[in-house]
């Protein structure tokens, strides 16, 4: 929760910066007057900033020419990197965000209005991306809260939390072979949720076999280090 004039000015200015969108800092605003009481702090951390500009920056260069078709965005949170996604040019055709905590996909979606309203463009749901399909159905909700019920095939798999998955390997091992992916995990064994770790990327890739690697990188975030491997399964 941001609760200070210094906290709120802190945040749109990490907002501005990072924006290929003049109306992303305002968005960001909006969508925090709405839900105060959303973890903010972390969502907008340092860190997790520059762990998604890392990403958008890497993807430019392995595939900024490339059609990521349909996105899956597993752990979406509160859909941020989507906006990144959105607003920096790539050439897609819809982005889904899937996150197991029920408070999320209204977040997202607020964050991202314009392109719900682009005839789902955008859609946040609330899934267990254990539970996922490769193609499949699964239940999403509408604004009204009615309940309705997706039939898709992504083309990208994007999953920037794979250090809070259980069962990573289980869940990585149901994404089917020709699947473009993009992941990420840290060695900052200290946070409890923390529960899939590693020491250095190599060790992240024995985990995350790829038949064409066309990145693996580490960033230093200061207590931690963050890896990322792009390629296709």
């Amino acid at each position: 929760m941001l609760t200070t004039y210094d906290e709120y000015h802190d945040f749109f200015e990490r907002a501005r910066i990072l924006s290929a969108d003049n109306d992303f800092g305002n968005q960001y605003l909006k969508t925090i007057r709405l839900y105060p009481d959303a973890n903010w702090k972390d969502a907008f951390s340092r860190g997790q900033l520059r762990s998604k500009q890392w990403l958008i920056d890497s993807l430019k260069q392995t595939h900024g020419n490339t059609n990521l078709g349909t996105i899956y965005v597993c752990a979406g949170w509160y859909g941020t990197l989507a906006h990144l996604l959105f607003t920096n040019n790539f050439i897609l055709d819809k982005i889904r965000s899937f996150d197991i905590d029920e408070s999320c996909w209204k977040i997202a979606e607020t964050l991202n209005k314009n392109y719900v309203m682009q005839d789902w463009k955008f859609k946040a749901s609330t899934v267990d991306i254990h539970n996922i399909e490769y193609p499949g159905k699964y239940n999403t909700l509408k604004n009204d809260g009615s309940q309705c019920e997706l039939f898709e095939d992504p083309n990208t798999i994007i999953n920037t939390s794979c250090e809070h998955i259980p069962n990573f390997k289980q869940w990585y091992n149901k994404i089917p072979d020709g699947k473009l992916l993009v992941l990420q995990s840290n060695n900052y064994y200290e946070i409890d949720d923390h529960i899939n770790c590693y020491e250095t990327v190599d060790s992240f890739l024995k985990d995350c076999p790829m038949s064409n690697l066309d990145f693996s990188g580490t960033l230093d975030c200061g207590e931690y280090s963050r890896f990322m491997i792009i390629g296709t399964k």
